[in-house]
């Protein structure tokens, strides 16, 4: 393994477990609420079943090898020139991870 390859194998396991250490932070009636803005607000141009519409697919396979800090940055940031928006507004940066954990365990509900 390269020196390359080892530090980008390092980053990803990195922010996978920055990702992950969110999921236990957020409590039960707000993971529901979040698992609802999922379903009707990103699925409004994600699809309802997330695998895309005016948005690109959201499901696992369309997600991977996607950095899950740089998915946090988008969902938070939102793509200028997109019609993407900003959540950072309404959303903490860890209710951020934990939408970006949901879609990359596929358990959008």
């Amino acid at each position: 393994m390269t020196h390359v390859q080892r530090a980008a194998t390092l980053a990803a396991v990195a922010s996978a477990l920055v990702v992950s250490l969110a999921w236990a932070d957020i409590a039960a009636p707000r993971r529901a609420a979040l698992s609802n803005l999922l379903v009707q607000d990103c699925g409004s141009c994600h699809g309802l079943t997330m695998r895309g519409g005016l948005g690109p697919a959201l499901t696992p396979e369309a997600l991977a090898g996607k950095p899950p800090v740089m998915l946090r940055d988008v969902i938070l940031h939102g793509r200028p020139g997109t019609p993407m928006p900003p959540w950072q507004p309404f959303l903490t940066v860890e209710e951020a991870e934990w939408l970006v954990q949901v879609l990359i365990n596929g358990l959008v509900p």
